[in-house]
């Protein structure tokens, strides 16, 4: 049942600041990702593999960060109301994004990144509001504006990154500083509350700690296998940020301009698919078969990125491959309906810190298994090696998600 307070225009303009939100949290990786080969050999030197494992470094950081804390924070804002959380959330990272463009050590950098990892942590929250304001049927679709709001972040992101390296590697921080502010500004003016007393849930520790959240949510029945193909999906995902600006890099000899085009290709492919495109799947194929059709058409998409050697044809290749991304948004709307409407912010805080555990261990996994077929002793020679593992992890997730179809549905 959506909150009364918002019903049709008035969704709108509250809907546009969860969007720019989203945006700015998936700009904090996309931003990064261009300039992370120079930035982190301007400040510690070494080889690009050595980088690349500074970088795994960074990204699990505030992948840890996040995990930690998306059930809190969720759970903060099913007491206290997501307008606060929110708001409060976006200073501090405008403030976060200042100082990383400051950091002129390695770590202060690991600081910068855990704090943006908790402010990020607010994913949940914004979620959970879009739960607040949508009827079950229009959960799956409005989810996909998650997707599509990274996918945003994802070509602003890379490209001011790559565009603005030219002014340094510091300069893509202080807009993304300067954009959270603004935001800000935004939300303060057009964001009104949701959680109301009829749904508002008292703070409970041993269900804001990710720990004591998955205990209880995992009672739900169906919940627990969803919540592991999430993982295992996010992980096989998390292979583009991860190694994307190595793989290029030494693959093709790509420059960070070239790395922000085309990553900016595969989030604007991200956005109309998660944005529009996944409303044409869901009619035609339903939520259920659509997730199907992500985890077939994804294996198909990291094998030929594993094989590709012609720079152009990998150029055309990246958009294309955001066609998969479909299975996020489903898979959150079949979550997110197996909870009642006081509990969004805590069972959003989980699917968040599901996310946060596989970027935890995705970036060190994918930027070592890289390192190892790139070396100059590697007993093979395959840049393209991550995008085989994410392969194989989605014939693994189409297997255990068709024994769940099978699977007779429990009393």
């Amino acid at each position: 049942m959506t909150n009364p307070a918002l019903s049709g225009k008035s969704v709108r303009n509250p809907l546009i600041f969860i969007v720019i939100t989203l945006t700015i949290d998936a700009m904090g990786i996309g931003l990064i990702l261009p300039v992370m080969p120079d930035l982190l050999r301007e400040i510690d030197g070494g080889t690009v593999g050595q980088a690349a494992l500074w970088g795994g470094v960074l990204a699990t950081l505030f992948a840890v960060m996040q995990f930690l804390f998306g059930p809190t924070i969720g759970s903060l804002s099913d007491r206290f109301g997501r307008r606060p959380v929110l708001l409060v959330s976006l200073f501090i990272l405008a403030v976060d994004y200042y100082v990383m463009a400051l950091a002129g050590t390695i770590w202060l950098l690991l600081i910068a990144r855990g704090v943006g990892g908790i402010t990020s942590a607010t994913m949940s929250t914004a979620t959970a509001y879009i739960s607040d304001i949508s009827e079950p049927h229009e959960k799956a679709a409005r989810f996909g504006l998650v997707g599509a709001a990274f996918g945003i972040g994802f070509v602003l992101g890379p490209i001011l990154g790559g565009l603005l390296s030219e002014f340094g590697t510091r300069a893509p921080f202080y807009a993304a500083g300067t954009l959270a502010l603004l935001n800000l500004i935004f939300g303060y003016l057009v964001l009104p509350e949701t959680v109301t007393d009829s749904i508002r849930r008292p703070f409970k520790w041993r269900r804001a700690n990710p720990f004591g959240a998955f205990a209880h949510v995992g009672r739900i029945p169906g919940t627990a296998r969803l919540l592991i193909l999430f993982f295992l999906y996010e992980f096989a995902f998390y292979v583009y940020p991860a190694i994307w600006a190595y793989f290029t890099a030494l693959r093709f000899g790509w420059d960070p301009v070239m790395i922000g085009v085309s990553l900016g290709s595969f989030g604007i492919a991200m956005a109309v698919v998660q944005g529009g495109l996944i409303r044409l799947i869901l009619k035609l194929l339903g939520e259920r078969m659509t997730v199907l059709y992500g985890f077939v058409f994804n294996g198909f998409a990291f094998f030929l990125l594993a094989v590709v050697a012609n720079p152009t044809l990998a150029l055309v290749l990246t958009p294309l491959t955001a066609l998969g991304a479909v299975v996020t948004p489903a898979l959150q709307s079949m979550i997110a309906q197996k909870a009642g409407p006081d509990a969004q912010g805590e069972m959003q805080g989980v699917v968040s810190s599901v996310k946060s555990l596989a970027v935890i261990f995705s970036p060190m996994v994918m930027t070592s298994v890289f390192y190892a077929f790139t070396e100059t002793d590697a007993l093979v020679f395959l840049p393209g090696a991550p995008f085989v593992l994410s392969m194989v992890l989605m014939v693994v997730c189409g297997l255990v998600y068709v024994a769940g179809l099978r699977a007779p549905a429990p009393a």
